[in-house]
């Protein structure tokens, strides 16, 4: 026999010989598998739904939302319900919402104010270390997300796409769990392009994100309780690009019989429309551009721009110019213009983007970066993108420095963000971002104060670098790493 208990959230049964409460159903969440995944993991599911912990009793190792004394001895509880405090989210530094509209959106942008915290380390050149680690995922290929994604607490996602793998970390045990699709859901695989997430506004409880995959878009949800994922289709078809959000509209490229052709909809994927797209292909794309009103997508072959309410725009490159995709993304220049870097028969130069006839922009050498934070080997450029780089010391001539995340502050002057930084390195750009082995890097961070945050040794295949933030910290990842290495955000709030 079992008591049956209601909170505004949940129903719980009591069992009447052990007093044993056991979570039957949740809002938002799908079957419940309590005996199975749940009792494993009380402590994280605790804090998941803001039940209450047993703090000196023994009568139950847990208790519905709400309780403050347990009801077969009397005892106070941990009573977790309205502890909890928001966090802000991370969906990639290419989903941050907040920035401002005339930063471009979907580059490695963020508006979190991470310089405040980071530069009150000590100055370069002492040489700092991580405060924090944790296990890199199972499968180390990944993308990562980190929301309350509807429950009190926040919680971090590691999404495999290249292997259908969604990955859960249970931050009380300190351990990754790989969450199973539910019966009837959709592959999450995606291998087409670059994968990029859209998040919900207002996640219902277990709402991820409006997710790309090889057949179609999805709407991602998960059950932590019972360790589950599910994907709802969307829109099926062979999806192309990740998928991109300008003003009230979401869009992104599939590709069919006919050719690629774009899905656009509201962002509640209301009034649907299809658009054809003349000869852009099919796969290869970069995460969409949101700027000045329009979607911009930048491809080995071309770029595509749209603006909700016109069709959309295929750009070839024009004669003779090669793209360089993998220096980082467009930039603007002080007029307002995006421009890209790239090759002219043998000389590298920026291209205006979104353009018929483009202005070509002709420069001395490669320059790694985006968004008005680029350098030219170990030197910052201040100006225009195609202007000289400022030297502040002539020592780091033999340096390159790769950027891997700006972070945007409305009250600085000069950009700041994370970058690495290649020491005693006289090869081309093009090799230390392929294969070749880097003998030392460091990670640093470069603003008001260039801090120094740990050194790599033998580092390759450093664009498979990812930063993301979560719990407080910075945290930096890299597939060939077993552990995660996290720096703490002590001003954010």
């Amino acid at each position: 026999m079992a008591y049956r208990w209601e909170t505004p959230a949940s129903v719980w049964l009591e069992d009447e010989a052990s007093g044993q409460f056991e979570l039957a159903a949740s809002e938002g969440l799908s079957r419940i598998d309590w005996q199975g995944q749940a009792r494993a993991r009380l402590p994280d599911v605790a804090h998941l739904l803001g039940a209450s912990l047993p703090q000196s009793c023994a009568c139950a190792p847990i208790y519905p939302e709400g309780f403050a004394f347990c009801p077969t001895c009397g005892r106070a509880l941990d009573k977790l319900a309205g502890r909890a405090r928001p966090a802000s989210g991370w969906w990639g530094p290419w989903s941050d919402q907040s920035l401002p509209r005339h930063v471009p959106h979907g580059l490695p942008v963020t508006s979190l104010a991470l310089g405040d915290a980071l530069e009150e380390r000590p100055a370069a050149p002492a040489v700092g270390r991580a405060d924090a680690s944790m296990p890199a995922p199972p499968n180390a290929q990944c993308v990562f997300a980190a929301g309350s994604y509807g429950f009190p607490e926040q919680r971090l996602l590691a999404l495999a796409p290249s292997r259908n793998v969604l990955q859960y970390w249970d931050p009380l045990a300190r351990l990754w769990h790989v969450m199973a699709p539910e019966d009837h859901s959709a592959d999450l695989s995606f291998t087409r392009s670059a994968y990029g997430w859209l998040p919900a506004t207002n996640p219902g409880r277990g709402e991820v994100a409006l997710v790309p995959t090889d057949k179609g878009l999805c709407r991602l949800w998960i059950n932590p309780v019972s360790e589950t994922c599910r994907a709802d289709s969307v829109f099926d078809a062979a999806i192309a690009s990740a998928p991109g959000a300008v003003r009230r509209h979401v869009a992104c490229l599939f590709s069919s019989a006919g050719g690629t052709r774009l899905w656009s909809a509201l962002a509640d994927c209301s009034q649907v429309e299809l658009h054809d797209c003349g000869a852009a292909p099919a796969a290869g794309w970069m995460r969409p551009i949101a700027y000045d009103g329009r979607l911009l997508w930048l491809h080995e072959m071309g770029q595509l721009a749209w603006q909700p309410g016109v069709p959309p725009q295929w750009l070839p490159w024009p004669q003779g110019f090669s793209p360089r995709l993998d220096f980082g993304g467009p930039t603007q220049s002080r007029d307002g213009r995006l421009w890209h870097i790239g090759h002219a028969g043998q000389e590298y130069c920026f291209i205006e983007l979104g353009k018929e006839q483009p202005q070509f922009e002709p420069i001395s050498g490669a320059r790694l970066g985006f968004a008005n934070f680029l350098f030219r080997r170990g030197h910052e450029v201040i100006a225009e993108p195609w202007d000289v780089e400022n030297v502040e010391d002539l020592h780091e001539d033999d340096s390159l420095v790769l950027p891997l995340l700006r972070g945007f502050n409305n009250n600085r002057s000069q950009p700041s963000g994370l970058v690495l930084r290649f020491h005693k390195y006289t090869g081309r750009a093009e090799e230390a971002l392929a294969g070749r082995t880097i003998p030392r890097t460091t990670v640093e961070w470069i603003g008001r104060r260039n801090v120094i945050l740990d050194e790599i040794v033998r580092l390759s295949r450093p664009l498979e670098c990812t930063p993301f933030v979560y719990a407080n910290c910075l945290w930096l990842h890299h597939p060939d790493w077993n552990q995660i290495r996290g720096w703490r955000l002590e001003e954010l709030p």
